[in-house]
């Protein structure tokens, strides 16, 4: 089954990100893509995330789908404008890629490039408004295509705000639905109980949620998330596990590991993520199996 077949069965999916190399050497990127064949049901493909600038998404993307790999690659809004949005939506779609996330992007002081001029032409739900119209066979002035794309889209939610930016945010996951969406990623989250009141709340939209799950290196590196991403939560006792392991690199990949078994009850899926370092993720893959 691909990917939006899986979307509406009831297994349980495991999607792992890979970062595109900043660079033209794919060695590393393919030899980690091979470590997850056959054990996640899809992998996302990252496009700049942080506003570091790598290799593009649809690219290596490519490259995955060459080695047989279910592919979700990615566009945001902040690099390019309404036309280059359309244009590489077709692009991908003629290189065979079924299946998109979309994002507003990271900000652009955040990353290597801090000179760089962020564009946001459209937002996410007018993103995705335009792919739906790209699928009924013309783009955003209304022209007609020779030939219509087909993706399966999703995109983010934060799951982890508080009160009124939580209502705010549950209005904008029913405007991205309306507008497109088929399944949602949001920030790290190693907090079940806000997780699960969280999808008790959206359950009526009944669309997939998939919690990102990032490996932890350090806790330095938990509470710089936790204190600067917006929506992040890491509860003190997963802190404090990680602090007393005198091995924090495996200690980040059972706690993981831990939290993905744990998520099997609560939602469909998870986005694992590890941010440097990317053998780890087959890695925590080999405990769940366990």
């Amino acid at each position: 089954m691909n990917f939006k077949e899986l979307l509406g069965s009831e297994q349980f999916l495991t999607i792992a990100a890979l970062e595109p190399p900043k660079g033209a050497d794919v060695s590393g990127f393919l030899k980690n893509a091979d470590r997850l064949k056959g054990r996640v049901q899809a992998v996302m493909v990252p496009e700049m995330s942080g506003a570091i600038m790598r290799m593009g998404s649809m690219g290596a993307s490519c490259l995955l789908k060459d080695k047989g790999i279910e592919t979700i690659f990615s566009m945001n809004c902040r690099d390019r404008n309404r036309l280059a949005l359309q244009a590489d939506m077709l692009s991908a779609a003629a290189f065979g890629l079924e299946n998109l996330f979309v994002s507003e992007g990271d900000e652009i002081k955040s990353g290597d490039h801090i000179e760089a001029k962020a564009v946001h032409d459209l937002e996410v739900t007018e993103l995705l408004e335009a792919a739906k119209k790209l699928q009924k066979g013309i783009d955003l002035s209304g022209n007609d295509l020779s030939g219509c794309p087909q993706f399966c889209i999703g995109s983010e939610i934060n799951a982890g705000l508080k009160e009124g930016a939580l209502e705010v945010e549950i209005k904008s996951m029913e405007k991205k639905i309306s507008a497109g969406a088929q399944f949602f990623f949001t920030p790290v989250l190693y907090d079940l109980k806000t997780l699960t009141s969280f999808m008790d709340r959206v359950a009526p939209f009944k669309v997939p949620i998939f919690p990102q799950v990032t490996i932890l290196k350090s806790v330095g590196m938990a509470r710089f998330m936790c204190r600067h991403m917006d929506g992040v939560i890491i509860p003190d006792e997963t802190l404090d596990r990680l602090g007393k392991s005198p091995d924090k690199i495996k200690e980040g990949i059972l706690i993981a590991a831990d939290m993905i078994k744990a998520l099997k009850s609560v939602c469909r899926g998870v986005l694992l993520v590890a941010v440097g370092g990317e053998e780890r993720l087959s890695e925590v893959l080999e405990h769940v199996e366990v």
